[in-house]
């Protein structure tokens, strides 16, 4: 049987041999079979908490191991039906998008409440839903970048769902809202027994100068995640980053010397490992998003994507793109190579 090292290109296989020396892996809460236990138990997350964890942890392919592969479809909302569902229309009809992460050996799928209504009873026994509560549309002209909410967590709950999601946009004019909005949803999430994930995003024109995109800095991003964190989310969900030095750049914010000299460098694992760090060292897992799809690449750009996150110490992927907006029997293949990189017991932490 062929292994997903087989032909990797040269920069991604040059990945499995880094070694960081930021955050010594031995700092790091590691996932693994009991990271519930080591992470969470001690914690103050409810019994009906810890078993929508639970549910989340040990489902699909990855089940048991500490990691997580999520398919997420809510572009439909955010980017719009025709952009999103254009390249494989079969995904209009939301059934296919609750098949595809089935199939597909996913941890959880996260979809609309729109798609869960429509199919909830046939489905919530087969796997975790994760309800993604807030969105931002793009159908106001001109265009706002606003994460509004969809629905209630309630509502969340009678669709069976084991979780809730939710984004912010942290730096944007709204972002004050939005946590406020998002603190109090987890926090009734919490109370109803749900866990929770946050999409910690960053909005703001600024962010974006001429010839860089500090949206995808690993210190802006790091920061982010620490919020989310503090707020109550049981698992962070953040673009891998790309870049360093969004802070000194933009010239806001407080930053320290170590931020950039000691405890990150320019290879994107160390830049990840900054994302963990931020995430409690570890004790909240960091899943990375998989990104649009550019085409004949997707699978090697996925590949890469997991052994950065995995090496860094993060706990998976949330890959919809590369996924739905292709063949059907391509997308559950996509997802189990990367699912493929988080069984390969040589891919260790860097």
């Amino acid at each position: 049987m062929a292994s997903i090292l087989d032909k990797l290109p040269a920069e991604t296989a040059a990945l499995l041999d880094y070694q960081c020396h930021t955050f010594p892996k031995e700092q790091l809460h590691q996932p693994g079979s009991d990271f519930l236990d080591r992470c969470f138990v001690p914690g103050n997350r409810t019994p009906q908490v810890l078993r929508s964890l639970g549910q989340l942890y040990h489902h699909g392919r990855l089940a048991g191991t500490g990691y997580l592969s999520i398919l997420p479809v809510d572009q439909g909302i955010e980017h719009t039906a025709g952009a999103s569902f254009g390249p494989n229309p079969m995904y209009f009809d939301p059934e296919n998008i609750i098949r595809l992460a089935v199939e597909g050996g996913c941890n959880a799928v996260a979809t609309t409440f729109g798609t869960f209504g429509t199919v909830a009873r046939r489905y919530a026994h087969k796997i975790p839903f994760l309800v993604k509560i807030n969105h931002n549309e793009l159908l106001t002209y001109p265009n706002k970048y606003d994460q509004i909410l969809f629905g209630s967590v309630e509502e969340a709950w009678n669709l069976g769902a084991t979780a809730v999601g939710a984004t912010i946009y942290f730096g944007s004019e709204e972002s004050g809202r939005q946590i406020q909005e998002v603190s109090a949803a987890f926090e009734r999430a919490h109370e109803l027994g749900m866990a929770t994930v946050l999409w910690c995003y960053l909005r703001n024109n600024a962010f974006k100068t001429a010839d860089k995109d500090f949206h995808v800095a690993a210190d802006l991003t790091g920061q982010a995640n620490h919020l989310g964190v503090t707020i109550g989310a049981d698992i962070i969900k953040q673009k891998l980053p790309e870049n360093n030095g969004g802070f000194s750049a933009l010239k806001f914010g407080k930053t320290h010397p170590a931020m950039y000299e000691q405890l990150s460098t320019e290879n994107p694992i160390d830049l990840t490992r900054y994302q963990v760090a931020n995430c409690y060292m570890g004790r909240i897992g960091l899943i990375n998003s998989g990104g649009e799809s550019l085409g004949a690449g997707d699978r090697d750009a996925a590949i890469r994507t997991a052994i950065i996150n995995k090496r860094a110490g993060g706990q998976g992927l949330i890959s919809g793109r590369k996924a739905f907006q292709r063949p059907f029997a391509e997308g559950v293949d996509l997802l189990h190579a990367i699912q493929d990189v988080y069984l390969d017991k040589r891919i260790t932490l860097a």
